[in-house]
């Protein structure tokens, strides 16, 4: 699979990558004592199913990280990927259930 260029679009509130016509995305909430919220992840169709939604969410996962803020997934897509992965349960928000 191709790696894709992670873009964290601060105006639209959204991490994102720009695949030939189509965008994949993750809309995110940041407050401002730390915490980020991923509320929903979107995929199109027509690349659905070719991992590009995980990767995305593992490129956004090390921003977050990186910029040492709190998680809080919101999104299902998000939390089930946290409960194949593990390693990321350092960086979610403590008293968050994943």
């Amino acid at each position: 699979m191709e790696d894709y260029t992670l873009v964290d679009n601060k105006e639209k509130k959204q991490y994102e990558f720009h695949i030939g016509e189509y965008m994949p995305k993750i809309e995110y909430i940041k407050s401002e004592t730390g915490e980020i919220y991923l509320t929903h992840t979107e995929v199109p169709v027509a690349l659905e199913g070719q991992g590009i939604g995980s990767q995305l969410i593992k490129k956004a996962l090390e921003d977050i990280k990186s910029q040492g803020l709190r998680l809080v997934p919101l999104c299902p897509f998000v939390a089930g990927y946290i409960q194949k992965h593990p390693e990321w349960r350092s960086i979610v928000m403590r008293g968050i259930n994943v």
